[in-house]
């Protein structure tokens, strides 16, 4: 499956670096040195050089030595093709796109929703999970959401209590 994996930003330097956006929660993997990423408007760049300055990674890439050449990538999504059937090393490491379209039901059976989208924020994920009465937000964590069945795409949820006024 195609995933996006990051976005090229400004131009560093004069020598064709630019700072990336990573979206990926691999980016040694995915932005390694040879690695190969896939654009729409600029078809497949391989990555060069690959460091992190103050907290913010930069990528070179073949074919691109100023930063002139560099500007023009400005903005440009990046993309790898990634099993998201393999197999992770952590047991409770999903794929987003495992996650979307799975049902949710409560700890008594009953069907909550399905799972549309997964929000990445700071602390931890929320699942977005469209149900009768609207759209309801679950922390992704063990103690609201035990169990997570991606082959069987269904899930457990404990949605917080929410006040009738």
């Amino acid at each position: 499956m195609r995933l996006l994996v990051g976005r090229i930003g400004r131009a560093h330097g004069i020598l064709g670096e630019a700072t990336i956006e990573v979206r990926t929660d691999m980016p040694e993997l995915r932005f390694a040195i040879g690695a190969r990423v896939q654009t729409d408007a600029h078809g497949e760049l391989v990555i060069t050089s690959h460091r992190v300055h103050n907290g913010i990674l930069l990528l070179g890439f073949a074919g691109i030595h100023d930063r002139n050449e560099i500007e023009k990538l400005r903005d440009t999504l990046m993309y790898c093709d990634v099993d998201i059937e393999e197999s992770s090393e952590y047991e409770d490491d999903y794929h987003v796109m495992q996650l979307i379209g799975c049902k949710a039901f409560l700890e008594s059976g009953e069907e909550f929703g399905t799972v549309t989208d997964v929000i990445n924020l700071p602390g931890q994920d929320l699942l977005a999970i469209d149900t009768t009465k609207g759209e309801v937000l679950i922390p992704f964590v063990h103690q609201l959401v035990p169990v997570v069945d991606i082959k069987n795409r269904r899930m457990t949820v404990i949605p917080p209590v929410q006040n009738e006024d």
